[in-house]
This record gives structure tokens, sequence and C-alpha cells, in this order.
């Protein structure tokens, strides 16, 4: 397994270029490390392994993604999650503490934490769907990533109508937390859950609208039609 992490390594310093690590950290708040590699490169390479991943029995995979994942560098991390995504059809419904793990120890920042979110901890919870209630714990966490992640986790299976009840009990609880990174969450949460039901999310937000932040009802209401988000937006500002 180290053998195949220094190639990769090695593959990402080949790829990588100064000006874009320099750009690329422009997108981030927070301090990120980066090599500086464009994603469909990091994609490429992470693809160019996935059969050698994919034959190792599951607890040397997750062992060799951990190890990416502890390095904190943003590429690495990426084919971490890329990885884990593409052996989801090995995973059982214990798997989801390792998962829980990762992001309670190594997601620290946005990109990491929706793109394994979205892709991993979503498929986990569609496909056990007891597990949302561990995302519900994870809205009490100190860790801001923590608390976007329970919602972010909620987008693929939103999209397709799923967990609506749940999506409204995340919501409520995050409705006035003090990050900005969660209001957003949150917000993007509701708003791919209005794809499917849109009168309730609408009702939601009129509801909620005099003590929901101003940056998550803007992105509660993005898709809306134009004469809901107007009534919407009639409130001070939050």
């Amino acid at each position: 397994m180290s053998d195949l992490i220094d190639r990769i390594r090695g593959e990402l310093r080949d790829s990588s270029s100064e000006e874009f690590r320099e750009s690329g950290k422009r997108f981030f708040k927070e301090e990120v490390r980066l090599y500086g590699v464009r994603t469909p490169a990091v994609n490429g390479i992470a693809k160019k392994y996935i059969g050698p991943v994919k034959s190792l029995p599951k607890t040397e995979m997750f062992s060799l993604c951990e190890e990416l994942w502890r390095s904190g560098i943003l590429e690495e991390c990426f084919i971490a999650c890329n990885w884990v995504y593409a052996n989801r059809d090995r995973y059982d419904e214990g798997d989801f503490s390792v998962m829980e793990r990762w992001v309670e120890t190594y997601v620290d920042n946005w990109a990491t934490c929706d793109t394994f979110c979205n892709h991993s901890v979503g498929f986990m919870v569609e496909s056990y769907p007891g597990l949302v209630e561990r995302l519900k714990v994870w809205t009490g966490s100190p860790s801001r990533w923590m608390r976007r992640a329970s919602a972010v986790s909620l987008i693929v299976p939103a999209k397709k109508g799923l967990f609506k009840g749940e999506v409204f009990q995340i919501a409520d609880i995050l409705m006035t937390d003090g990050d900005d990174m969660v209001r957003k969450g949150y917000g993007w949460l509701l708003k791919v859950t209005c794809e499917k039901h849109q009168d309730e999310v609408f009702d939601y937000v009129m509801e909620h609208r005099d003590v929901m932040p101003r940056t998550s009802l803007r992105y509660a209401i993005e898709k809306m039609p134009k004469d809901m988000r107007a009534q919407a937006m009639m409130r001070p500002d939050k």
C-alpha cells in the first residue's frame, strides 16, 4: 500500500502547478494544503488506480484511504473520496462508523465536506435510512464541518424526494447557527428539497422567515418561481 501511495503522490507532484496552487487557495477562507493539480487530472489519477484498490480487502482499502485523508492535502483527500464512493457496493451499515470518524477527524474545509458527504455519506444514509438519526446527532457537534455535513449529506437523497421530514428537522436545529458555512449548507439542502416538495419548502420558509438568516433564506428559495421568491423576501434583513 505504501508503494501505491508513493506513486500517487509522485503523479500529483508531477501534475502540479504553483500558479494553480496559489489560485486554488482563493476559494477558501481557511488555510488549505494543495499540490495545485486541476480536478480532471486528480480524477484521472484516482481512476487509474481504482482497479488495484477494488481488489484489496475492504479493511485494507479503508486503511489506504485513511492514509490519504491523514495527509490533509486537498487532492489526496479527493482521491480518497473518489475511491470510497467507487467501492460503495461493498459496504454494510457498520461501515458508516468509519465514514463518521473521517468527517469528525479529517474534514476541515467545504470542498472535502461536500465531496465526501454528498456522495459516500449520502449513499450510506439512502441505503440504510436509519442512519439519518446519526446525522441529527451531528447537528450538535462543536465542529462547523460536522454540522454542515449533517445537512449536505442529504443533498442527493433530497433531490430524489427522500427524507423530507428529516430535512425540516435538521433545518430546525441549524436554523440560527452562528456559522455561515452551516447556514449555507442547510439552505442548500432546502433548495434541493424544493425540487420535489416546492409547496412544503415554501410553507416552511414562510413560517420561519422572520428568524431564518438571510443567507439561508436566499439559498432555500433560489429555484422557486419569481412570485414565491418575492413573497418570501418581504421581511427584515437577518
